[in-house]
């Protein structure tokens, strides 16, 4: 299998363990939630519970540990999926400034100065480039720049934080517009911070050249020859004039490799370490960390002497740090860059051996450490077969390693959490089976049967509601009998028309203008609407009669079933409120309330009828029909109007007509008075009926009351109930954190 097969085998075998990861963390992530609503709980019941045995078994619970924990782990997983999802081989460049590296990525990549900045004097790079392998396009960049935000809170606050400059600019308006706070006399140390703060001007002073950047959309696609423009801090002769790099966060570079027989790699420049820039190397170990599947450490020595500097061993440790869960020599290769007599370093090949020879002593431990001129294409092509090859026979086992070492901090956080949580199982000693048996015992006697307790109380309590009902049903409602009297004294005290000082003057007029032959009818029409809408009253006074009877009910329910504790409600309002609280699956009971809650009696469904027949006086039938006849035979006429029919006439016939309707609707309506009472009674029979005397009634009742025992017997039950609900909910979250999948990252 040659070699570009390999790495793509390599990289194919990752992408179901970078899956198996993703389902891992969720589960953990699923834990940290359960573990924090137990803590939660937890903490409540401290607030209730009363038993000093509970409190002591709660208060030993501790979840804090195993929270820190699993959120270090979740940053560890992210790396590891992260490392297993690419699509590439990651090698990273590292080294500090001025050291080769950007000569020996040139070298491997086939690209020039123009799109890897180099330099024998200061910094070049400004920012990370990631270079890609493609075979198949022509080389082209894509830059991705920081937002006003990020730039302001990752590049900016750092050096605010750091140099103790004060308060943090809010708006890049902000910084822009401020004068950089003064330098505090007292930070310690005096090169380096002064160094940083000079570095933070340069942000400040050239803000106006690259600010426009912070507004672009990324990432932006770039020729080849522009690449420079947005990576390097200097043109190609030295001048420091290029301030894009300020404003990028990361340029991912594609481009044709000279060896192609590499497969899928990319290969990650990161900025010279030895500037004064704050995060860089946060920035490294980011990247490292998250990015990088293999390390090369580039040191060019001095050819006047050199030795490994306290700066090497910390850029060692630097890296080392980024990904504890796999040693950093596993991973990683020194190559020393070997210069020739005619470079401005000179040759260096006896200070490459010294070098070589000292690494371990430094404990600079890394699996190879190679000499290579990087500005020889040769060498740095062999450097890179070296490095292939050992990805290609050890990656797999690198990555099973790594994942072994984050498989046994799982297992560690899993059997962490199972400890706390069995402690958690014996919080609450008494079984809930028992407890719930003893309460169920005290509830039956409570609710009793038709000899003694509750339902006997209810039942007892409703029928002889009834009873009352029963003798009153054929006597007069006194509601509507004063209802009523009040309508008719409203009729006889107006009376429409027929009280106008100047009735007579008005029907003149209306004579007048229709004749005689229609201003009769029409005033017959306004009399007898005018009674009707009198007795419109009488609706209130059903209403009034339907409600007083159904707070009787209420009262019994309240007083002998205690059912006020569940609602204060009055009248109609009250049962459907019970209506609401009953499960639908009680469907007896439920139909019982309902069916008196909807209960009416109406005006118009009673009595306007009744009312109706009363009024034919008042209605002028052959006006209705439109004959022209005058009135029909059946109906006795109190006027026949002729074409000398006079005011008076008219104003007397009207007054006839309103008599005869009044005197004949009292005693229509006197004989309904009883009917209000009749229609009460039978409300309640119904509500009895369906409540208390149909089959399987009390089974519904009882298993209603259950639920609601702890308010209803709230002194007998209240602290129970709450103390049973308490435990049930914490073993319900016990149980479930103890349901949550397993955390095994094996295929």
């Amino acid at each position: 299998m040659d070699r570009t097969t390999l790495i793509t085998t390599i990289i194919q075998k990752r992408q179901p363990l970078a899956q198996r990861i993703e389902l891992v963390e969720g589960n953990l992530k699923t834990l940290s939630t359960s573990l924090h609503q137990v803590e939660e709980y937890r903490n409540h019941l401290l607030k209730q519970v009363d038993e000093p045995n509970v409190i002591g078994r709660l208060e030993e619970i501790n979840f804090s540990n195993i929270q820190l924990t699993i959120a270090s782990e979740l940053e560890a997983l992210t790396k590891l999926k992260n490392r297993f999802s690419r699509d590439t081989l990651n090698i990273g460049v590292v080294g500090r400034a001025r050291q080769g590296k950007s000569r020996l990525l040139q070298s491997l990549t086939g690209l020039s100065a123009a799109e890897i900045p180099d330099g024998d004097r200061q910094h070049c790079t400004g920012v990370r480039s990631t270079i890609h392998h493609n075979p198949k396009v022509d080389t082209y960049g894509e830059v991705w720049f920081h937002t006003e935000r990020s730039f302001l809170d990752d590049v900016i606050a750092p050096y605010y934080e750091k140099l103790r400059l004060g308060i943090k600019p809010i708006t890049l308006e902000e910084f822009a517009n401020k004068p950089l706070p003064q330098l505090p006399q007292d930070i310690p140390g005096y090169a380096t911070p002064g160094a940083m703060y000079e570095h933070l001007k340069r942000y400040h002073t050239h803000l106006d050249q690259y600010r426009h950047l912070l507004r672009e959309t990324s990432p932006r696609i770039i020729q080849k020859d522009d690449i420079r423009e947005y990576v390097s801090q200097d043109t190609p002769d030295g001048q420091r004039i290029l301030f894009n790099y300020l404003a990028v966060k990361e340029v991912k570079i594609t481009c044709k490799f000279p060896n192609v027989d590499i497969g899928k790699i990319a290969l990650v420049d990161m900025p010279g370490l030895g500037d004064t820039g704050l995060g860089d190397e946060e920035r490294l170990i980011q990247a490292l960390g998250k990015d990088i599947d293999f390390v090369l450490f580039v040191r060019m020595p001095k050819s006047a002497g050199d030795y490994w500097a306290d700066v090497d061993v910390k850029l060692y440790d630097t890296a080392r740090s980024a990904l504890v869960d796999l040693p950093v020599n596993l991973w990683s290769f020194v190559v020393l860059n070997r210069t020739n007599a005619e470079s401005n370093n000179g040759d260096n090949f006896k200070n490459c051996q010294d070098l070589l020879n000292t690494v371990e002593e430094k404990h600079i431990n890394v699996e190879k450490c190679l000499i290579a001129n990087c500005a020889n294409n040769t060498e740095t092509t062999q450097t890179l077969d070296t490095v292939l090859d050992y990805l290609t026979n050890n990656l797999t086992l690198l990555d099973k390693q790594y994942t072994s070492t984050c498989q046994k901090r799982l297992l560690e956080i899993h059997q962490a959490a199972n400890a706390e949580l069995n402690k958690a199982k014996s919080v609450f000693n008494q079984n809930l089976e028992d407890d719930s048996q003893e309460i169920e015992e005290l509830f039956s006697d409570l609710f009793g049967d038709s000899d003694n307790g509750w339902w006997k109380d209810v039942a007892l309590g409703l029928q002889t509601l009834r009873t009352e009902l029963w003798y009153l049903r054929q006597t007069p409602n006194e509601e509507l009998y004063h209802g009523v009297l009040n309508a008719i004294k409203n009729c006889e005290q107006n009376r429409g028309i027929l009280s106008s000082e100047k009735a007579l003057e008005e029907i003149n007029n209306r004579i007048m203008i229709i004749s005689a032959f229609r201003a009769y009818p029409d005033y017959q029409d306004e009399l007898r609407v005018f009674i009707s809408q009198r007795f419109l009253s009488l609706d209130e006074n059903l209403k009034r009669t339907v409600e007083l009877v159904k707070n009787q009910v209420v009262n019994v329910l309240k007083q002998k079933g205690h059912l006020d504790i569940i609602s204060n409600a009055e009248g109609s309002e009250f049962f459907s409120k019970i209506s609401q609280l009953i499960p639908d699956r009680f469907t007896k009971l439920k139909a019982g309330f309902r069916i008196i809650g909807d209960f009416q009696l109406s005006y118009r469904g009673l009595i306007l009828p009744r009312i109706r027949q009363h009024l034919d006086g008042l209605t002028n039938i052959s006006a209705m029909t439109g004959q022209s006849g005058g009135i029909s035979e059946q109906q006795d006429k109190t006027l026949t109007v002729s074409k000398d029919t006079t005011a008076e006439d008219i104003f007397t016939a009207l007054e006839i007509d309103y008599d005869k309707a009044i005197n004949t609707i009292k005693p229509a309506i006197e004989e309904l008075l009883c009917e209000p009472n009749e229609a009460a009674h039978a409300m309640v029979e119904e509500f009895i009926d369906n409540i208390i005397r149909q089959k399987d009634i009390q089974k519904e009742w009882k298993n209603f009351l259950r639920g609601v025992r702890g308010q209803i017997w709230s002194e007998i039950f209240g602290k129970k109930e709450r103390d049973r609900e308490m435990r049930k909910k914490w073993v319900e979250l016990v149980n479930q954190v103890n349901q949550l999948e397993s955390f095994n990252l094996a295929q």
